[in-house]
């Protein structure tokens, strides 16, 4: 996903975080400048949903406006069979627990 806050914000007049900030503030949301700052200038690690109901209220757009999907970035099984044993409902493969002091576990 990509996050698209500054240009939808860019296309309703909104060229400043701080403007933004104050108008996220009037709707009774309150961010830190910190993470503020994280929101308009990069990639943010998390989003509230309850946050994307306002800041999508404030800028009068939709979620899919603020996050654009990827799918070229999403890794793909490199063999067909993976891809159709996969499809056909084939069984995962088997987690085998172990120690974490590196010990091996008693017989079953």
């Amino acid at each position: 996903m990509r996050w698209n806050l500054r240009l939808v914000a860019a296309q309703r007049g909104i060229w400043k975080a701080s403007d933004l900030q104050r108008q996220l503030a009037e709707h009774g949301l309150v961010i830190s400048a910190g993470k503020m700052s994280g929101l308009w200038s990069g990639q943010p690690v998390t989003v509230k949903l309850a946050d994307l109901d306002v800041i999508c209220v404030v800028l009068g757009c939709q979620v899919g406006d603020l996050l654009l999907p990827e799918p070229d970035t999403v890794a793909r099984p490199t063999d067909a069979g993976q891809v159709a044993s996969r499809a056909a409902g084939a069984t995962p493969l088997a987690v085998v627990p172990r120690r974490r002091d590196g010990r091996s576990l008693p017989p079953a």
